[in-house]
């Protein structure tokens, strides 16, 4: 895992970015709508689980 705090804040705050976008640009009645919300919500629950572990 990655130690260094700042490192770890700056991925964290990247993977967010990462989410919000693909949950934003998912289409809403397309099978690659569920595929960007699904992909999007796991890169938000991965900065999560990053941001909060120590």
């Amino acid at each position: 895992m990655i130690r260094n705090p700042r490192t770890k804040r700056i991925l964290s705050i990247s993977l967010f970015i990462l989410g919000g976008v693909l949950i934003f640009l998912a289409p809403e009645n397309a099978w690659v709508g569920v595929v960007l919300l699904s992909l999007g919500l796991g890169v938000e629950i991965a900065a999560l689980i990053l941001s909060h572990r120590k």
